[in-house]
């Protein structure tokens, strides 16, 4: 008879090392410390949607404040034995040896990837100071607490993201402008913003107007504000995908980490945003079975996750 394998670890060596404590990292991690799988999650502290005040749209959580989603998800992985590390990952050697910012090296058999996606926000005064309250990017993350109001969308860096907000946006307010910024429109997408009721504001946003902490208006260059109470652009989605690349993951005609359905890259795992542009709070939880079975059976080689619309709700 052959004794089975024993494998010995040490405090630095892991079966699975998650790098991200988002949504999909936390989520990841639970699921693999149920299997009993010995888990790190390195949490960089950084937290995309840091400026919002609440959470939609995730059943049993709705309402909730994304920081109170922070407190509570690390305190239930703790229960099932998880280290936790604050620290910032700074290179993944193939084998995998995690490398840390304050010199230390953790061993694993597998690697999860969550590290998410930043957004890259257009450069008008004060669209960053109101970004999660009263400048917004997701409609069905916020639409709801804008709804019947005078809502302005702006097209700056992702116009088409844009044109298909301004499109969606008559669900939640009937009160809508589409600002082509620097954009030029084809007639046939002002004739598809006519047929839906939006009126389009030709000319330069010049900035925001905000008084009394609250969105008042949208200022153009030539010096006319069109009151508007909240606004939606479309940010630019970066994903944070530097550890991917430099495992080699292959990356696809988009510019993003290319994964099989179950997160898979050409060298890790992945969950969250950095590899989904698309991917909501709530998608972020989305079955992570799927993805703590691929590493937890320990045959797939390493992960990320990945999402986008997230900046102003959950992350």
């Amino acid at each position: 008879m052959i004794a089975p394998e024993v494998v010995v670890m040490d405090a630095n060596t892991f079966d699975v090392v998650v790098v991200g404590a988002g949504a999909a990292g936390l989520n990841a991690a639970l699921v693999l410390a149920r299997a009993r799988r010995r888990v790190a999650v390195i949490d960089g502290g950084a937290r995309r949607n840091g400026a919002a005040s609440h959470m939609h749209g995730v059943l049993s959580r709705d309402g909730m404040p994304p920081s109170q989603l922070w407190e509570s998800g690390p305190a239930e992985i703790l229960g099932y034995g998880v280290e936790l590390i604050t620290d910032r990952v700074t290179r993944i050697d193939h084998g995998f040896v995690v490398h840390l910012a304050d010199g230390r090296a953790l061993r694993t058999r597998r690697v999860l990837v969550a590290t998410g996606l930043r957004d890259e926000l257009p450069d008008i005064p004060g669209v960053r100071e109101r970004w999660g309250s009263d400048v917004l990017h997701c409609p069905y993350c916020h639409g709801y607490e804008v709804r019947d109001q005078p809502i302005g969308v702006i097209a700056a860096l992702a116009p088409k993201l844009a044109l298909h907000l301004a499109l969606m946006l008559p669900q939640w307010s009937s009160d809508l402008v589409f600002f082509p910024h620097t954009t030029a429109l084809t007639p046939g997408e002002r004739e598809q913003l006519t047929a839906r009721g939006v009126h389009v504001a030709d000319g330069r946003v010049a900035r925001l107007v905000v008084h009394g902490d609250a969105l008042r208006g949208v200022e153009l260059e030539n010096g006319q504000v069109v009151a508007r109470s909240a606004v939606f652009v479309g940010p630019l989605f970066v994903p944070r995908d530097e550890l991917l690349i430099g495992l080699g993951c292959e990356i696809d005609d988009d510019g993003w980490v290319r994964t099989d359905p179950t997160g898979r890259t050409s060298a890790a795992h992945t969950a969250g945003g950095a590899c989904r542009p698309h991917a909501l709070c709530a998608v972020r939880c989305e079955n992570p079975y799927r993805r703590g079975s691929a590493t937890r059976g320990l045959s797939a080689a390493a992960g990320t996750i990945t999402s986008r619309c997230s900046a102003t709700t959950a992350p």
